[in-house]
């Protein structure tokens, strides 16, 4: 959408005030007042219970600590943006006005601009660390734009909360080459200085980050480039596409799915084939190679199109179909790729799947790669449930044994009576209740392809002894006698417990932990990743793959804020369980999806929340006010949590409708007449 086509939309004052009027009146809003997105957010900023002359209570803001992790997590990021921050402050200087860059969790990482109006902008918390998603600040440019993921404008009184009709906000979306939301770019600026160019302006400057970030992914291998106009290519106007040797599109920008009709969901799975009718052997041998050359696109029009690069890639192991054009936008979305290492990332294969944005996972997977394919053993540590059989999948598809076999074992869950037959296989007879033809076992049968060992903690101090010599040796003797088996393998071993300490209290042995230990990799628990969102996206599509789901705004705030005990594993159980209690028709699971015991769990902490964020009791005040005081609390904080419904607020408190009512009248809450006494 244009600028000109959003100021036809920007509404009157006299609207503004009559919409703001009848939402707090009624709780709604008729059609016709407001631009439909801008209609959307605020009744989004009504349901998280802010009301527009008030003030959001335990709005989050980050510490010094916590910032300078974010910016360290975002550090490719930054690097692309900072530059054209730089650009774009120019531009707009001296016109009281700030460039922001926000994460996409809505916390701002960085800012440029003039000093008067950041001191000005500092007074609402338009800082960095401060977080301005919807459900802390109501609608404005960034919140609104991570919401509905397009660029927008917030003018003056078209903000929801009042404090903040001061300010002009211009913002858009930045997505990298796999389609993943990594933040926004914001030119705010005091609102009588408003111009409709700036959004425009907004929109160049997160085209020309994703143009750089797009360039240090992929500019060492084999890019498309696109464009209506031969001149138009080498510039930020122009589509991108990454392919693979095999002609897969491996990511793109913006324009450059644009051009070709595509969404996200194609990268990785369509060809450029299917997308242009061009083979890779076409494309290589007709002189396209760094020659600009007409190209025919689906619906018949022209683009002019160059190849750049000579070095190609190999795509992902599995081998998929090519598909044709007008079914690539239905194909499910593959995992997404998101906040960039700092080195290129090669193709989609699974390790590049696990990556979600949290920049400590970005750097184990990037380790992990470095040593695939050579014979350095892998082990991996972590809390119960943060995915480390994952991860040990990951790395053996990704290498180059995936054809053959990954071989799992959990050495917690064999009984100790049996494990040694399992692992090191036994000759016919070799004891009572054998089978007569023997077995192989489980580590001959990992000939080839990659060895798990998972929470090889567990495994008795005797079978340590003999894996060992077994790792040692490459050779499996099974029980009962007979030849010894050569065996070849790559290891990778996995434990909850920390190993080291194992050693020092002599219930590991020393030995094999050196064997073992080729490369270290502690995986980190939920609790400390910064990507939940993503996450909570990629396993509900696990979960429904077929419906498009997601989570009540609210909802998620409150789960990223759990500890998650049982991590990934939790998440996920809990996520498949709200899945199956939605109705047919429902695509966002809330509050009343949760089992009871993560509800009760929420409830809790957000009721120690928003406790702690009441001022204290004054001395003066006696104790039956005190007691006054503190059930009208309760009742406040139950009817916020429920969002004004009262049979839920009820449950909530374990009261009866009658009792809530009674307190509501005692807290000077009272409902409207006719509001369900009896």
């Amino acid at each position: 959408m244009t600028a000109n086509a959003l100021m036809s939309l920007r509404a009157a004052p006299s609207r503004l005030r009559q919409a703001r009027r009848q939402l707090l009146e009624t709780g709604e809003l008729a059609d016709g007042l407001l631009d439909p997105r801008l209609q959307a957010s605020w009744l989004r900023s009504r349901a998280f219970g802010l009301t527009p002359e008030g003030r959001a209570q335990g709005v989050p803001h980050a510490s010094a600590a916590q910032l300078a992790r974010s910016l360290e997590q975002r550090r490719a990021l930054l690097a692309q943006a900072r530059p054209v921050m730089e650009f774009v402050a120019d531009q707009v200087k001296a016109s009281d006005s700030l460039v922001i860059l926000a994460d996409p969790q809505g916390m701002l990482l960085h800012a440029l601009g003039d000093d008067g109006f950041a001191d000005k902008a500092a007074r609402v918390a338009l800082r960095p660390g401060a977080v301005w998603l919807e459900q802390w600040r109501g609608s404005n440019a960034i919140g609104t734009a991570l919401a509905d993921g397009r660029p927008v404008v917030i003018n003056g009184a078209e903000h929801f909360l009042e404090r903040n009709g001061f300010l002009t906000c211009a913002a858009a979306p930045i997505a990298d080459s796999s389609g993943a939301l990594l933040g926004v770019l914001d030119i705010s600026g005091d609102r009588r200085g408003y111009h409709p160019h700036t959004l425009g302006l907004a929109r160049s400057a997160a085209r020309m980050i994703e143009h750089q970030l797009f360039q240090a992914r992929h500019g060492s291998g084999l890019v498309l480039r696109l464009h209506a106009r031969p001149e138009g290519l080498d510039t930020v106007t122009e589509g991108l596409l990454a392919l693979a040797d095999d002609g897969v599109i491996l990511g793109a920008n913006g324009l450059g799915l644009e051009w070709l009709s595509l969404n996200s969901a194609a990268l990785g799975r369509c060809t450029v084939e299917a997308a242009l009718g061009l083979s890779m052997q076409t494309l290589l041998g007709d002189g396209l190679l760094a020659q600009p050359r007409q190209l025919q696109r689906a619906d018949g029009s022209l683009l002019s199109g160059r190849l750049d690069g000579a070095r190609p890639r190999a795509r992902a192991a599995v081998s998929v179909p090519a598909v044709s054009s007008p079914a690539v936008s239905a194909l499910t979305a593959l995992p997404a790729r998101s906040a960039l290492p700092d080195a290129v990332v090669p193709s989609s294969d699974a390790l590049s799947a696990l990556d979600t944005g949290d920049a400590g996972v970005q750097g184990l997977l990037s380790r992990a790669r470095r040593v695939l394919g050579k014979p350095i053993a892998l082990l991996l540590q972590g809390e119960s449930g943060v995915g480390k059989e994952l991860l040990a999948r990951a790395c053996h598809q990704s290498g180059p044994r995936r054809n053959g076999p990954f071989v799992a074992i959990n050495c917690a869950a064999l009984p100790e009576s049996l494990i040694e037959a399992e692992l090191f296989g036994y000759r016919p007879g070799a004891f009572t209740g054998a089978l007569k033809e023997g077995a192989p076992g489980l580590l001959r049968q990992a000939h080839g392809g990659t060895l798990f060992l998972d929470e090889i903690g567990d495994m008795p101090l005797a079978l340590q002894a003999r894996l060992l010599r077994v790792l040692q040796e490459r050779q499996v003797s099974p029980l009962g006698g007979g030849p010894a088996v050569a065996v070849d393998f790559a290891l990778i071993c996995a434990s909850h417990r920390r190993l080291r300490d194992e050693v020092e209290s002599q219930r590991f042995r020393e030995d094999l932990y050196y064997r073992i230990n080729g490369l270290s990799l502690l995986i980190p628990p939920l609790r400390q990743r910064s990507d939940f969102a993503t996450l909570v996206e990629r396993l509900l599509k696990d979960a429904e793959p077929t419906r498009k789901l997601s989570v009540a705004p609210e909802l998620l705030a409150a789960l990223g804020a759990h500890p998650w005990p049982g991590n990934l594993r939790q998440l996920a159980n809990v996520l498949r369980t709200c899945c199956a209690l939605l109705d047919g028709a429902e695509a966002q699971i809330d509050w009343s999806h949760l089992p009871d015991d993560i509800a009760e769990d929420l409830n809790a902490a957000a009721q120690a929340t928003r406790a702690a964020a009441l001022p204290p009791l004054t001395p003066a005040v006696d104790s039956a006010l005190d007691l006054r005081l503190q059930s009208s609390r309760c009742v406040q904080q139950a009817l916020a949590l429920a969002q004004g419904n009262r049979s839920e607020a009820a449950r909530r408190l374990g009261v009866s409708r009658n009792t809530l009512y009674r307190k509501m009248r005692e807290a000077g809450l009272e409902p409207e007449q006719g509001g369900g006494f009896e």
